[in-house]
């Protein structure tokens, strides 16, 4: 299957038939809410009720980071626009490599011309000419010659029209035609043309009616046999053309607003006009929605007809969505269906008809394929002919297909739906039957619920996301599930898996998928660590910014005494470890430990970059790879359980306990970060983000250093990234070490860490530094800052020391008032709360017994 998912997020698009984009003095006369809907005037105001609707603004409002209200959407959508070069456009119109444009719905003056959306397209954009409006732009010019009689002004506008479209079968700026009779007459058109003299009777009275009413200006030929005529004068002219390539003829078939007469805009009217034309090629728009299974039956039975789905993405829900495309594909061969966003006005439209037309293919054609109906590479054909391949036949457009960038897995949720994601990997993995709902609450401690995978199934099926209810005192919970005050066990959260996140293990036969946490109402809860981390990586996007991460895990492997006090200790087989020693990997019993997490990593699609031992005994290092932020957290959870779980079987305890022996190195959780946007490179913007960081790592370590046990390892001297607030290049001694460019390493970081946090902390300072400008004051330090006379730090900017335990750190986070604003007061506020009666109940506890009862935790 993952080769088909991938055809399908990677096809491009030929949107065959669409409407301009307005220019901005425009936006503010039309309703954005129409985005969604047909409906117009008074209409509109139950628009936000529907199916289709709701689900718009759920997809919006996770591509742009904002709360799901059409109020925020539309918030976000306006500062999006204010962003230079049209980025907001581009970022709608991806995936589209042209678009063939009826530019005869809106004022020219409204929009921007056909030829300005190339600049949004990989390759130029064409015309489709709308023929009423060719014909009405005529009459108009015409009625402004007074002295011209009414039948002389006829035979005028029926050989000005002739030229129009027989110049426009030559041009090649033009890809076809259209005609919206639908709207006029309705597609019960005469077999035959009208009489010329039939027709210049309707045009009199057409005419007389105009001038008796006193219009200044002609807009539109309604219920009159002109209408047919201009019909069967263009299948005409393109019958008779000499030109080797057709040009096709597109009409407007099926749903419309509301002065369209429904019943007449059945496709099945067309059939005689269809014989009459057979080398015109004829293209149903818009679905035919209701009448989708009469296109598919008209397109399946005539050679030149041929089915087009758009605009039901996203006038529809879902299910309806999927049923149109299952009944065109019932009858109708795939070479003959065609795609198009039917968009006009506002880009956001041409952004839900991509994610939700690649949806619905997933959903589908992944359905038939597990059925047998296909075999993959006939449901990819299906795909590139849909999206690509018929458009490029027909129109004669000659482009290339080629694949698009493949979308990353964190990035999924819009475009794939969870059952499909969990069918896919039951694909892969099919002795799965457990899903582990796994989250890290405030005091970082792992904690899952397990459900059975035919429940999740179900569920998915049923409800479309698998949701647990969970107590809100989930997030004020210690270590050993004592309740923090002003917490209390009343109301319930609910606990959503996100699949794009699942992975095989830690153990046989199950999987893993991180969760957030929602409000009851399905709304998101702004205590979510995952959430919170999701939020501040969208904020930083919106201002231009992107990361990958890249974690290193230390652990240190430890063995259980046996006896009334039974504690953890160093490993037998750890005598002789060293940093990088190759003693530390000869030993049988270690061996075997390391190359089962190895093989489990490499299932789960995890590629450690390099592991080795470290300094500590018993204590080694597994190199994650460069991810996005919220991939790479996952992905470090997931690893963490992994090595824990292969290390127990082994009877061998795995622990991120900062500190395991007093006078030995001590266990970290480095972060590599790079901004990894464009402008990354930039000097000016990687300083400043840095300078972020520094400006507000005081308050950040109450998140990087969570535990009164971490400031434990924080020591001078011993490559832990010391005690001050400083930076240096390849310097290990201070809290920040640049390495190169963007990329630079936090030295200040534990296991004991909920990692959502933390990241969420650090790029939140980080951005809010390149919003501010901020300048890198703190000069490079080349030395060990502990090692510096008072002068020689003042000089370099080192004026200020790193927290000294938690209480002091969390106090600087309270005072942080920017901070606090990102990610969230309540967050923060209940975050302080936790740890602060978590230092009470370890304040209680002795020393070794204090970290031994870590030791069990992490």
């Amino acid at each position: 299957m993952d080769e088909l998912i991938r055809a399908i997020r990677t096809t491009p698009i030929i949107d065959n038939h669409a409407h301009p984009l307005l220019v901005p003095s425009a936006l503010a006369q039309h309703p954005f809410i129409s985005i969604t809907s047909e409906a117009n005037g008074a209409a509109l105001n139950t628009v936000p009720s529907s199916l289709a609707h709701i689900r718009a603004v759920n997809q919006l409002s996770k591509i742009l980071g904002c709360p799901a209200t059409w109020h925020d959407v539309v918030a976000a959508i306006e500062t999006e626009r204010q962003k230079p070069n049209d980025a907001w456009m581009k970022r709608c119109l991806e995936g589209i490599e042209t678009i063939l444009i009826d530019d005869g719905l809106d004022g020219r003056d409204e929009v921007y011309d056909y030829a300005w959306h190339s600049r949004m397209t990989k390759e130029k954009c064409k015309r489709i000419v709308r023929i009423e409006k060719i014909a009405e732009e005529i009459i108009n010019r015409s009625l402004k010659q007074p002295d011209t009689s009414p039948s002389d002004m006829f035979l005028d506008v029926i050989r000005q029209f002739d030229r129009t479209i027989d110049e426009a079968i030559l041009d090649p700026e033009v890809a076809g035609f259209k005609s919206v009779i639908c709207y006029r007459t309705g597609l019960d058109i005469p077999q035959s043309s009208p009489s010329l003299n039939d027709v210049n009777s309707s045009f009199l009275e057409v005419i007389s009616t105009h001038r008796a009413e006193g219009n200044s200006q002609f807009k539109r030929l309604d219920g009159t046999l002109l209408n047919a005529f201009l019909v069967h004068r263009t299948a005409t002219a393109i019958q008779n053309s000499l030109a080797q390539h057709k040009k096709p003829f597109q009409f407007h078939t099926g749903l419309g607003d509301n002065d369209i007469t429904l019943t007449r805009s059945s496709p099945s009217h067309l059939q005689n006009f269809i014989r009459n034309y057979p080398q015109v090629p004829i293209v149903l728009l818009h679905a035919s929605y209701p009448w989708t299974k009469e296109a598919g039956y008209l397109a399946t039975v005539y050679d030149n007809v041929y089915a087009d789905i758009g605009e039901i993405f996203p006038f529809l829900s879902r299910e309806g969505q999927e049923t149109a495309l299952r009944d065109v594909l019932q009858l109708c061969p795939s070479e003959k269906i065609l795609w198009s966003t039917d968009a006009h006005r506002f880009p956001e439209r041409y952004l839900l008809a991509v994610v939700q037309v690649r949806e619905a293919l997933e959903s589908v054609l992944t359905e038939y394929v597990r059925r047998g109906d296909l075999v993959i590479h006939q449901a990819i054909k299906i795909v590139q002919d849909i999206l690509f391949n018929t458009s490029n036949v027909l129109y004669n457009l000659d482009l290339k297909l080629s694949s698009l960038p493949l979308i990353s897995m964190s990035s999924l949720t819009p475009h794939t739906s969870d059952l499909n994601l969990l069918l896919l990997f039951l694909d892969k993995h099919p002795s799965t039957k457990l899903l582990r709902l796994c989250y890290l609450d405030y005091t970082a401690t792992p904690r899952m619920r397990v459900v059975p995978v035919q429940r999740a199934i179900s569920v998915l099926q049923s409800e479309g996301s698998l949701n647990i209810g969970i107590t809100e005192a989930c997030l004020g919970l210690l270590q050993n599930d004592t309740i923090i005050s002003g917490v209390t066990a009343t109301g319930e959260y609910k606990l959503r898996g996100i699949f794009s996140s699942i992975r095989p293990g830690p153990s046989e036969s199950y999987a893993s998928i991180q969760c957030e946490f929602l409000e009851q109402n399905c709304s998101e809860l702004a205590m979510c660590p995952r959430s919170i981390l999701r939020r501040t990586i969208q904020g930083a996007k919106s201002h231009g910014l992107e990361f990958v991460l890249g974690f290193e895990i230390e652990v240190v492997f430890l063995s259980r005494t046996q006896g009334s006090e039974s504690r953890y200790v160093a490993n037998a087989f750890s005598a002789g470890h060293a940093w990088n020693s190759a003693r530390a990997l000869q030993r049988k019993a270690l061996l075997s430990v390391v190359d089962e997490i190895y093989g489990s990593l490499s299932d789960a699609g995890i590629h450690l970059e390099t592991f080795h031992a470290e300094s500590s005994t018993g204590q080694y290092e597994f190199v994650l790879p460069a991810l996005p932020p919220l991939e790479a957290v996952d992905t470090l959870f997931h690893a963490r359980e992994v090595i824990c779980t292969i290390a127990d079987r082994h009877a061998l305890r795995a622990t991120l306990y900062p500190k395991p022996f007093p006078m030995e190195a001590g266990t970290a959780s480095h972060v590599h970060i790079s901004i990894s946007s464009p402008t990354g490179v930039e000097k000016g913007v990687y300083e400043s983000f840095y300078a972020g960081v520094l400006g507000h790592i005081r308050a950040i370590l109450a998140f990087t250093y969570s535990n009164p046990a971490s400031y434990a390892r924080m020591a001078d001297s011993c490559w832990a990234g010391g005690r001050w607030v400083a930076w240096g290049t390849q310097n290990r001694e201070t809290a920040l070490r640049k390495i190169s460019g963007s990329h630079w390493e936090v030295k200040v970081l534990d296991g004991l860490a909920n990692m959502y946090l933390a990241m969420a902390a650090i790029i939140a300072a980080g951005t809010n530094g390149v919003l501010h400008h901020e300048r890198l004051t703190w000069q490079d330090c080349s030395g060990d800052p502990a090692m510096l006379s008072n002068e020689e730090r003042k000089h370099l900017g080192i004026e200020e020391g790193l927290p000294t335990g938690l209480s002091e750190a969390l106090e600087a986070l309270k005072r942080d008032e920017a901070l606090i604003r990102i990610l969230g007061r309540e967050a923060v506020e209940r975050y302080v709360a936790v740890k602060t009666a978590e230092v009470a109940l370890l304040g209680n506890m002795k020393g070794r017994e204090r970290e031994q009862w870590l030791i069990e935790r992490y």
